[in-house]
């Protein structure tokens, strides 16, 4: 692996672990009723994120810079995760988003 390769797959790994994080905060917050500024901070990261996304045919464009520097495509040659864990990327912690800022509609609500 070149090192260009290994440095982007290492800066892919600590962006995508942050957006866990902040997918986390947003679930934390809306089951233990902790909304906060920061809630709503999370969230417009995400959506941010999820335009971004939009506008790069659902490639993150970390993934598109890092198919130059490799002939390997498959799920994951980008990011230091298990291959299942990359190539179910999306659907998991959109879930998970989903899950959360429903939560969190709810308790603004105040419906649960």
């Amino acid at each position: 692996m070149n090192n260009k390769l290994l440095y982007l797959k290492l800066i892919h790994t600590i962006i995508w672990t942050f957006f866990v994080f902040v997918i986390f905060y947003i679930l934390y917050s809306g089951i233990f009723d902790r909304i906060n500024v920061y809630t709503f901070i999370a969230i417009g990261l995400v959506v941010l994120e999820g335009i971004i996304l939009i506008l790069f045919s659902w490639k993150c464009p970390i993934t598109v810079v890092g198919r130059k520097y490799t002939d390997d495509h498959e799920a994951g040659f980008d990011i230091f995760l298990p291959k299942w864990v990359a190539k179910n990327n999306k659907t998991i912690f959109g879930t998970l988003f989903g899950i959360g800022t429903f939560i969190v509609i709810l308790r603004l609500l105040d419906i649960c």
